[in-house]
């Protein structure tokens, strides 16, 4: 005998928390929202967002409350996320630019040693905590706070960063993200040429806006 085949339904994402892996779709149709987490998608690598159309099988918690599962994007959505858009040799160069830029300092005697290797050990350990962040998020586990993340790129990590988000594709397209994310970068950079100018030129500007 053959078996019925399991009823998908669509609807939009309603709400979507990321770093708690859970969300709320709204049904076509009407009726009460339905839960979903990270671990339910069919594919993983694309995050959801409020707004995404996706397609789901329906099912129930232990309270009978709504829950869905295999859920899946809709295809044209999927396929816009998972084509190459732009020049993606930028973040890269503007990190290996800065690195540059920060060894003719060294070598000028503008900075001492010790902030090429601050820089570079700050970027290495903000690489790696985005690769473990992006793994989390592909498997449904905890995941790293976006704060954390900035705060690591305020302290030097931000090189690091450039050069993650383009490797792992992770927090790349999240806008309110890459806002914050810039924010850090052009703080750490001011900070940072404010240390290179010489002294005379400090006290000068000092004087000005006092």
């Amino acid at each position: 005998m053959r078996q019925a085949k399991t009823p998908r339904y669509q609807g939009k994402i309603s709400s979507w928390k990321d770093e708690q892996g859970f969300g709320f779709i709204a049904q076509n149709g009407g009726g009460p929202s339905v839960f979903f987490h990270i671990k339910a998608f069919t594919e993983r690598g694309v995050r959801p967002a409020p707004g995404d159309i996706v397609t789901y099988e329906l099912s129930a918690n232990d309270k009978g409350q709504p829950r869905a599962e295999r859920v899946a994007f809709v295809r044209d959505r999927h396929a816009r996320l998972e084509t190459p858009s732009g020049d993606r040799s930028g973040p890269p160069l503007i990190a290996f630019g800065f690195f540059a830029a920060l060894a003719v300092a060294v070598f000028l005697g503008r900075l001492p040693e010790l902030a090429l290797g601050l820089y570079a050990g700050a970027s290495l350990v903000t690489f790696v905590v985005y690769g473990v962040d992006k793994s989390a998020a592909r498997n449904g586990r905890w995941r790293t706070k976006e704060s954390t993340l900035h705060m690591l790129a305020l302290f030097g990590g931000w090189p690091g960063a450039l050069l993650a988000q383009r490797v792992f594709r992770h927090k790349s397209k999240k806008r309110e993200f890459q806002v914050g994310f810039w924010a850090t970068v052009f703080v750490n950079c001011a900070v940072l040429g404010w240390t290179v100018l010489p002294a005379e030129v400090r006290r000068s500007a000092l004087a000005i806006i006092g």
